[in-house]
């Protein structure tokens, strides 16, 4: 794991993901102090729609208007 202080990440940002992409986790710190980790993002897999249809019921009353209190509570009043 490879250590570098803040002005060094600023000016070597390409250099640093490069290294991330390769797998290497890259720590960033202030005054030597670990702040931040720069590690490489797991892929996310595409999202299916309807993956859940006909496993979940909702009740009828599911699409009731609110209560005044309620709706006000969403609202922020």
């Amino acid at each position: 794991m490879t250590t570098v202080n803040i002005h060094e990440a600023k000016t070597h940002l390409s250099r640093l993901l490069a290294q991330v992409e390769a797998g290497e986790d890259i720590v960033i710190a202030r005054n030597g102090k670990p702040v931040a980790r720069l590690v490489p993002c797991e892929e996310q897999g595409r999202r299916e729609f309807g993956v859940l249809k006909g496993r979940i019921k909702l009740d009828d009353s599911f699409f009731d208007p609110l209560p005044e209190e309620e709706l006000a509570a969403w609202e922020g009043d």
